[in-house]
């Protein structure tokens, strides 16, 4: 992220409305780094989803660019459509552990438009709805309506997300890259990793 970028990820921060900041909601969600900005300001977690980061970019890549622009206190974990209950039941358990209502920002990473803006990515926003739908099922469901929106694609579109990962504009800008469909739609299989990858755990945050 250049230095401009973060720069005007601070002022949103600051200039953001508590309206868009979702804040009278356990549970947010919002897109790339501005929206990180705006919904996570007093989050005790982050989830940071990012399905098919962008070509040749490592798995977590995104997620380690978001990283400065997340409240220290945060713990941060990946999310995708194969760790949605995973997600949720690690949720649960820092909840658990805090003694209170945990307050749980979902952010979709998003794509990159040629003019540097944030493109809306298909795969982030159904992966996003479903970490919210596994929340809602252990009981973690004062969402917002952008969090909810996110999960009614997803719960509306559940026997479809494989075939739609890979017909996405982000599945088929990595199809154009070399790789195959079969490749890629593992990503889009619901809940088939029980593994929650922490990119910063809550002994770090505190």
């Amino acid at each position: 992220m250049t230095e401009h970028a973060t720069a005007s990820t601070a002022t949103a921060a600051t200039t953001a409305s508590p309206a868009h900041a979702q804040a009278k909601y356990q549970l947010r969600f919002d897109w790339a780094h501005e929206g990180l900005a705006t919904v996570a300001s007093d989050a005790d977690i982050v989830v940071w989803v990012d399905v098919l980061p962008p070509v040749g970019a490592d798995q977590h890549a995104t997620a380690r660019d978001a990283l400065p622009h997340i409240p220290e206190s945060a713990a941060v974990v990946a999310g995708g459509l194969t760790t949605a209950s995973a997600v949720a039941a690690w949720v649960i358990a820092e909840q658990v552990r805090l003694g209170r209502r945990a307050m749980v920002a979902i952010v979709a990473a998003g794509g990159t438009t040629a003019s540097g803006g944030v493109r809306f990515a298909v795969e982030d926003q159904l992966a996003a709805g479903a970490i919210v739908d596994a929340l809602a099922a252990v009981g973690i469901d004062y969402s917002s309506p952008e969090a909810a929106a996110a999960c009614a694609a997803f719960t509306g579109l559940r026997g479809a997300v494989a075939h739609l990962l890979t017909a996405s504009a982000s599945g088929q800008e990595h199809v154009a890259a070399g790789r195959t469909p079969a490749e890629i739609a593992p990503a889009g299989r619901v809940d088939t990793v029980n593994d929650v990858t922490i990119l910063r755990g809550p002994s770090e945050a505190e």
